[in-house]
């Protein structure tokens, strides 16, 4: 059972991953520090901000059903 949990959970994880935002508007902007808007303070509103959350709370679900099958 803990084993089709995993399995639904890591979709789940994969397709919200999939689903974030970009911050970053050019890849270039990445290697060179172009992009000063990167790291600046801010907020997530709205669908963001459950985004956000639900890869928070599935990263959590993940490590600790896999930490529970690595223990059995």
């Amino acid at each position: 059972m803990l084993e089709n949990l995993l399995l639904v959970v890591s979709v789940l994880l994969i397709a919200i991953v999939l689903l974030q935002g970009n911050k970053a508007t050019d890849s270039n902007g990445i290697i060179t520090g172009g992009n000063q808007e990167l790291f600046q303070n801010m907020k997530e509103r709205g669908v963001e901000l459950f985004i956000s959350r639900a890869t928070y709370v599935l990263g959590v679900l993940f490590f600790v059903i896999s930490f529970v099958l690595f223990l059995q």
